[in-house]
């Protein structure tokens, strides 16, 4: 594979940034983001290296689930702007170098969306069967729930017309019904208004719960014999009107299971899928110290299609969930990151950003980013990760790390001129507040994090093997290091990173390398000599870090 064919495939070495508008800037003072404000910052995400920009939702809302609960997808949430300021900021990011996603949240609606209140005025409605029903009380459903703090059951009774309604998250978002042809037409047209105002493609919120079909009447499911051909569909249709479009799916399920949402080796449903499994191994690796968990993570997962690849993150607009670990593997993360019961949700996740679970440690926090950029995949950050914003747990539930965005140390991080009281959430308090974590001081500091971010997001950007070439671990004596390397066309990358506080010298063996090869150091300035038989000895500090560029003899790659 040629380096001009990284273009057919951006995807495979974006830097993506996920924000919410609601809380990024607020360009008119009213307390709450908006498109103006986010277009306004735009040059801070380039400056960042932000390849690709991923909008949470940001459709009119019922505001019961931070916009998750949709009353409208072809509509624009009047308090962040209007479709005007949409494409504007689309606009201005593509000219900045920046595609952009977005959420599509289609496999549920808001019950105040028009099409429930259709559905749920008559038994004839003709949205009816937009929605699921059952005439027959439901059994225990409890154990299925998502939301346990919240919901004891996935049917809820709608008194008006005497049938219970299927909703696999709150009772206030209905599950719509994909067998229905209908619906899926629907699903269709949404996606294309919104690529003809020039997205580049979508994050699909709970993929599996959209192509379920449990609960729907046999006869009607029978109308979807197969829901995967469905999300196929959906790529293809995606492909027609973007040629290069993504989606970029939620699939929260043992790595088997996500090769089945990637349409196996043939690739031909999601582009992308995040790696719910090494992140929480991720985590586990770090309480523990012990660079295995993860290095067998990594190593199990399913081959994929080229057309295919994975997406890695050390934390979500969600809860960091960590349901795929044992209840003993929980208790040890829970315990060196979130020791308080109110920093846990659910019984299965934390709510909390990663620089305060590692008491603001620069080493421990700059290293964990270095691994994640480091790692087989296409990172993804959460706003604010570039300048290390903490998390205010007096918040409920995840709203806890969706606090406004702190662009200055001054009145409200800088993200509004507002009243403090009119914000759409407070902003943090404490050790990670704007006084102390904020965008404009970083800015003029050249040994912050924003700099330290900036920084691998360019080396990330200059090696594209991390984002394409296949994970292999090397041997080393170090049970709190992980050495892997990746080699794609002539580019070899060696990344080292001491999980451990101790400091340690790692012996390397490289194949097909001697002593006319170096490594040199793209964080850092110098180099390692190899001897001839392609060894070399590399210190690394506690919570050390180093990517090292194989160079040959005939290496024509800039260091």
């Amino acid at each position: 594979m040629r380096i001009t064919d990284t273009s057919d495939t951006w995807w495979k070495n974006a830097v993506v940034y996920c924000l919410d508008a609601e809380t990024f800037m607020d360009w008119n003072d009213d307390g709450v983001g908006d498109f103006a404000g986010l277009a306004q910052r735009l040059d801070h995400l380039q400056e960042l290296g932000v390849t690709c920009l991923w909008l949470m939702p940001f459709y009119p809302t019922a505001e019961k689930d931070d916009g998750y609960d949709i009353t409208d997808f072809y509509g624009v949430d009047p308090r962040l702007g209007h479709h005007g300021d949409v494409v504007e900021a689309i606009r201005t990011a593509r000219d900045r170098g920046m595609r952009v996603i977005v959420d599509l949240v289609v496999n549920h609606t808001s019950d105040r969306h028009p099409w429930f209140r259709a559905a749920r005025s008559s038994k004839d409605s003709p949205y009816r069967d937009y929605y699921v029903w059952r005439s027959d009380p439901p059994p225990d459903t409890s154990a299925e729930v998502v939301f346990p703090d919240q919901e004891d059951s996935i049917w809820e009774l709608d008194e008006k017309t005497g049938e219970y309604y299927l909703h696999r998250f709150y009772k206030h978002q209905p599950d719509l019904n994909v067998s229905n042809p209908a619906v899926r037409d629907e699903i269709a047209k949404v996606m294309g208004f919104w690529l003809e105002l020039g997205l580049s493609g979508f994050r699909v919120d709970a993929v599996p719960f959209l192509l379920e079909t449990a609960g729907i009447p046999q006869d009607e499911a029978a109308r979807l014999p197969d829901p995967h051909a469905y999300l196929r569909d959906l790529r293809s249709f995606l492909g027609r009107r973007c040629g290069d479009g993504i989606l970029l799916g939620e699939v929260n399920l043992p790595h088997e299971g996500q090769a089945e949402f990637f349409g196996g080796l043939a690739g031909d449903e999601l582009t992308m899928q995040f790696d719910f499994i090494a992140m929480q191994k991720l985590y586990l690796s770090l309480a523990r110290a012990d660079a295995a968990p993860l290095a067998e993570a990594l190593a199990s997962r399913p081959p994929i299609s080229p057309d295919c690849q994975w997406a890695t993150f050390v934390r979500n607009h969600d809860e960091l969930t960590l349901d795929k670990l044992s209840d003993d593997e929980r208790a040890e993360v829970f315990a060196a990151f979130g020791p308080e019961e109110s920093m846990q949700v659910y019984g299965r996740g934390l709510r909390r950003r990663l620089p305060p679970m590692v008491d603001g440690d620069p080493r421990r926090l700059r290293m964990i980013y270095s691994l994640l950029f480091s790692l087989p995949g296409t990172p993804v950050l959460f706003y604010g990760e570039e300048i290390g914003m903490g998390e205010n747990l007096a918040l409920d539930g995840r709203s806890a790390v969706r606090t406004p965005m702190q662009w200055t140390s001054g009145r409200n991080g800088g993200f509004s001129r507002g009243a403090p009281s009119r914000l759409t959430a407070p902003v943090v308090e404490g050790a990670f507040s704007p006084e102390h974590v904020n965008v404009a001081d970083q800015r003029a500091d050249p040994g912050s994090m924003l700099a330290f971010m900036t920084r691998l997001v360019q080396r990330y950007r200059e090696c594209p093997e991390l984002g394409r070439a296949e994970f292999a671990v090397l041997d080393q004596p170090h049970r709190s290091v992980l050495a892997h390397r990746c080699t794609w066309g002539d580019g070899t990358l060696v990344a080292l990173h001491n999980l451990g506080p101790d400091a340690c010298t790692v012996p390397l063996t490289l194949d097909g390398c001697d002593d006319e090869h170096r490594l040199v150091d793209l964080l850092q300035v110098g180099s390692t000599p190899l001897d001839g038989k392609g060894t070399a000895s590399v210190a690394l500090d506690g919570y050390g870090y180093r990517w090292l560029r194989v160079v040959g003899p005939a290496s024509r790659r800039l260091v």
